[in-house]
C-alpha cells in the first residue's frame, strides 16, 4: 500500500495539491504530478471533488491567502476599480493630439486602471486594463449569470388584498390582464 503523505494524502495526491495551486489548472496539475496525460482531464477533476483533496487545496489556498494577506474584498474593490476606469483621468486629449497626465496628477484608481504606458514613434501609448473582464468578474461574484443574482429570471410580487373578494380579482382568461 502507499505510503499516505499528510492529512490522508498520498504522495502523489499531495503533489497534485502543490501543483495545482500554481495555476489552478486541474488537468496541467494532474500531469506535472504524474498521472498520464491521456488521462489527466478526468483524473484532474475527480481529485478535485476526493474530500481529503480538496480540503488540503482549501487549506492551502486560505493559508496562501493569509501569509500574503490578501482577502476577497480586496480582489473585488481591485475589480470594481479597473471596471470604473474612464480613459480622462489618465489622459487629456484633442481633435490633434493626446496627451498622457504626469503620473504625479493620477489619483490611485487611475493609476490602478493602466495595464501599460509606453512612448511610440506616434507619440504616448495609454492601455488601461481590460473594462469588460473586470464587469464579468464583479458580475459573477454577485451571481449575475447563474441565475441566483438579484434580476435572475422573473420576479414575482405576491400580493395580499385585504377587503377584496375572489370575484373582484381578474382571472388569468380575462382580456384587460398585462402580461
Amino acid at each position: 500500500m502507499t505510503k499516505k503523505a499528510r492529512k490522508g494524502l498520498t504522495p502523489k495526491q499531495q503533489r497534485f495539491v502543490d501543483e495545482y495551486l500554481v495555476d489552478l489548472n486541474a488537468t496541467q496539475a494532474a500531469i506535472r504530478a504524474g498521472y498520464s496525460e491521456k488521462t489527466a482531464k478526468s483524473q484532474g477533476q475527480r481529485l478535485l471533488t476526493n474530500v481529503d483533496v480538496a480540503t488540503a487545496v482549501s487549506g492551502a489556498k486560505d493559508k496562501r491567502s493569509d501569509r500574503l494577506e490578501i482577502t476577497q474584498d480586496m480582489v473585488l474593490r481591485e475589480y470594481w476599480r479597473i471596471a470604473n476606469s474612464d480613459l480622462r483621468q489618465v489622459a487629456e486629449w484633442d481633435a490633434g493630439s493626446v496627451k498622457a497626465k504626469r503620473s504625479s496628477e493620477l489619483t490611485d484608481d487611475a493609476a490602478a486602471a493602466i495595464s501599460e504606458i509606453s512612448q511610440t514613434q506616434h507619440g504616448t501609448k495609454i492601455k488601461l486594463h481590460n473594462k469588460t473582464a473586470a464587469l464579468d468578474a464583479v458580475a459573477k461574484h454577485l451571481g449575475m449569470f447563474d441565475g441566483r443574482g438579484p434580476d435572475a429570471g422573473d420576479t414575482i410580487i405576491n400580493i395580499d388584498l385585504v377587503g377584496v373578494s375572489d370575484d373582484d380579482v381578474p382571472s388569468d382568461d380575462d382580456d384587460d390582464l398585462c402580461d
